[in-house]
């Protein structure tokens, strides 16, 4: 079996929390109508762009109104304030312009990050190439469920196998503590009840006695169960290894 189904070193430090936002952007922007982006750019806080001018040009009936109120906001060269207080007064908002952006930065840093899938282990669900993003805050609230699909650094049997500590996968749980997996005929049971996973790509014809999840654990297993390294190889999984949860496909190399 192949496994090494997503790794750190080849997500994180290429895709960082930016490409999160232009992801996100650049699949919403075709929403926004002209107007809107008028809207948007009046803001005190963005007037320090470049093209901040140009683009409100656009809209002539709104450019003079900005310009109007600019002049009454930014000084009077009659008083004495003249181009020196106009261009501080007016690239200071840019600051909280900045700042904003900074806690923008951080929060998606923080809440959520975006992956690069290298492998075919998840198959049909995902496939190599794919960039997903993965929160990183529900299971302070909450217990890992069944079904999730979830990140995790690499445990204790995957470093007996070679992997490094710091190394990042994902796979599906298929069982939480308590419970008993067995697998006959390429079928999952669990508790010994047959499991209908009609996202699996192709069923194995192997069988595994009946393990039992222990406490503090979860047992996992990619979708595509021929060509996956899981649990049925390097045991259950730690549930403190786990440092996120699937949220969405944001991009697909086909599609970019």
């Amino acid at each position: 079996m192949i496994s090494c189904p997503l790794h750190s070193s080849v997500s994180s430090s290429r895709h960082p929390p930016l490409l999160f936002l232009f992801n996100f952007s650049s699949r919403v922007m075709w929403f926004l109508k002209s107007w809107w982006l008028c809207q948007f750019l009046s803001c005190p806080s963005l007037r320090w762009m470049p093209c901040h001018e140009f683009l409100m040009s656009l809209s002539p009936s709104r450019s003079q109104s900005l310009v109007e109120s600019e002049t009454l906001t930014y000084g009077n060269e009659a008083n004495g304030e003249g181009s020196w207080m106009s261009l501080r007064r007016r690239w200071w908002p840019g600051v909280d312009g900045f700042k904003l952006f900074l806690v923008l930065l951080l929060i998606s840093t923080m809440f959520a990050e975006v992956r690069y899938i290298a492998s075919s282990s998840m198959l049909p669900t995902f496939r190599a190439g794919d960039r997903i993003i993965a929160e990183k805050v529900s299971y302070y609230f909450r217990s890992p469920s069944v079904d999730d699909i979830v990140l995790f650094r690499a445990s204790n049997g995957l470093q007996d196998l070679g992997f490094k500590e710091d190394d990042v996968f994902i796979k599906r749980i298929v069982a939480k503590a308590g419970d008993y997996v067995e697998v006959h005929g390429g079928l999952l049971f669990i508790n010994g009840i047959a499991q209908n996973e009609e996202f699996v790509a192709e069923k194995p014809v192997d069988s595994m006695g009946a393990t039992r999840v222990p406490a503090g654990h979860v047992y996992v297993m990619g979708d595509n169960r021929s060509n996956s390294c899981d649990s049925r190889e390097w045991g259950p999984l730690p549930v403190a290894n786990i440092v996120g949860r699937y949220m969405m496909c944001c991009s697909r190399l086909s599609g970019l």
